[in-house]
């Protein structure tokens, strides 16, 4: 059987269900897992520390006092920017090793 240029008939269509089911499976567990997870980004040595979730939204936010002596709103935004980057980067690290590996199909 031949579809689109691509000779298909030494493919077990049952075994590329069944791993595609285990696939799907592997992804959405990711995805719970990630959701019930949170992930704490640090600045300016800790004066500003962001949490969000696994799936990038920002949970919690807090700068200490210290922070704001002597220091203008320019210098703090850059240490809120940084401090949720920081967060998102830590997510985004788990949510790639959590992705499962995308098996070769043969094709």
């Amino acid at each position: 059987m031949t579809t689109g240029g691509f000779d298909l008939s030494g493919i077990d269509m049952g075994a590329l269900l069944a791993q595609a089911q285990s696939v799907q499976g592997q992804l959405e567990a990711a995805q719970n897992q990630l959701a019930e997870s949170s992930f704490e980004g640090t600045a300016g040595g800790g004066l500003v520390r962001a949490t969000v979730t696994g799936t990038g939204d920002l949970d919690a936010l807090t700068i200490a006092p210290e922070a704001l002596e002597g220091t203008d709103a320019e210098t703090l935004a850059d240490l809120v920017v940084a401090a949720v980057k920081d967060a998102t980067e830590q997510a985004h690290a788990m949510q790639q090793s959590l992705m499962p590996q995308m098996p070769g199909l043969g094709l």
